[in-house]
């Protein structure tokens, strides 16, 4: 009784932090709105690949693609998949998010699969697959703060690279992926914790079963063998 108070609210929180991980792995441009940084342009800007001036307003980055908006609002989405690049062009220069910058994002679909995994072990009631599940939840929370770091980079160089356009005034923004990781971390080791609390006080109550029952047996004969 002791272990499942603790192990039903772990399971729980690893179940959103697994729904919360898969929304931001599908990411752009199933999902528009998760991104994980974007910037705005107040000037005149050509979208990637394109020499129209005044096009661009808007530009955001997800895991397998990126998309970019018009002055009218309409949505271009280009999708190349894993470690993509993106090169910016204002009338007077130019400017490339590479590889090396957006690759790192794959890591985001590898913790939710470890997520999913540590999820299915906490519905067993088997004593290692609790443990398991308990030691998958960190390892989960581990590649969820490195894909947190990776996003934060992105975001640092995409920053920088519009900063040094010269004649285009950008802002640039923590898309709503990176912030809802940031979440599925906090989830992930709330759930690890309550695991290890839960299988540190069924540790005790088990070593306090065993006392209570056998001690006063053993105290309780020796007191019948005095008559």
């Amino acid at each position: 009784m002791v272990a499942r108070a603790f192990f039903v609210p772990g399971t729980v929180l690893l179940f959103l932090a697994f729904i919360l991980s898969l929304i931001v792995s599908v990411s752009l441009p199933s999902l528009p709105a998760l991104d994980i940084a974007r910037s705005h342009f107040d000037g005149n800007l050509a979208p990637p690949g394109s020499k129209n001036a005044d096009t661009m307003k808007e530009i955001r980055f997800g895991i397998w693609a990126y998309c970019f908006y018009d002055s009218k609002g309409h949505r271009t989405c280009i999708d190349p998949g894993h470690g993509y690049t993106v090169a910016i062009e204002s009338l007077s220069n130019i400017v490339t998010i590479g590889p090396g910058a957006t690759r790192g994002l794959a890591v985001h679909p590898v913790a939710a699969v470890v997520t999913f995994i540590a999820l299915l072990s906490s519905l067993s009631s088997h004593v290692m697959l609790v443990l398991l599940a308990m030691l998958l939840s960190f390892l989960a929370a581990f590649l969820t703060l490195l894909a947190f770091a990776i996003d934060i980079s992105l975001f640092v160089i995409l920053r920088n690279r519009v900063h040094s356009l010269g004649n285009v005034e950008g802002h640039t923004f923590v898309g709503p992926g990176t912030w809802i990781t940031l979440v599925t971390l906090i989830l992930l080791l709330v759930a690890g914790a309550i695991g290890w609390i839960g299988r540190r006080r069924s540790r005790m109550a088990g070593a306090t079963d065993y006392s209570a029952s056998d001690k006063p047996a053993i105290f309780s004969l020796s007191r019948f063998r005095r008559f």
